[in-house]
């Protein structure tokens, strides 16, 4: 049996193709007691408010009659937005050289977040080299939390 996301991603594909938008990601999390499946679009140009509801309209068609979740949940389509999480090697290729915030699961230099430019990505261990002030730093992958985009202004 296909995960949830995993079925979602596919059920969203034509409805996601249709608006000119690209699927960024699927999530299904717990939060404050309440499910949460969450479709986030890519679009060159941005996601804006008429992707959204056009891709929620036919999402929430298909899985009301597909019905692959148990219990209620809450679906939410949005943008991945600016600030967007990099999950797959092929995100952190594309956002080569953009500025990231790196969050850790435990502090080094007493330090959980550190901001920098995203310099290098291996594919094989899934490290990730961020320079900051003229210096790099590499962090393993099972030491990093999350690495998101950053907007500087």
């Amino acid at each position: 049996m296909k995960k949830i996301t995993e079925l979602t991603a596919e059920l969203a594909a034509p409805a996601i193709a249709e608006q000119g938008c690209t699927l960024w990601d699927v999530e299904y999390v717990k939060e404050a007691g309440t499910w949460y499946l969450r479709v986030l679009l890519d679009k060159e140009g941005g996601v804006d408010i008429l992707d959204c509801e056009a891709v929620s309209r036919k999402l929430s068609d298909l899985l009301d009659e597909v019905d692959p979740i148990e219990g209620s949940y809450t679906l939410e389509v949005g943008s991945a937005g600016a600030e967007r999480a990099l999950k797959r090697p092929g995100d952190f290729q594309r956002y080569l050289g953009s500025p990231v915030l790196v969050k850790l699961y435990r502090s080094i230099d007493g330090r959980k977040e550190i901001p920098g430019t995203l310099s290098a990505y291996d594919e094989a261990s899934g490290d990730i080299t961020v320079s900051a002030g003229g210096t790099e730093q590499t962090f393993s992958k099972k030491d990093v939390a999350l690495v998101r985009l950053r907007v500087e202004f």
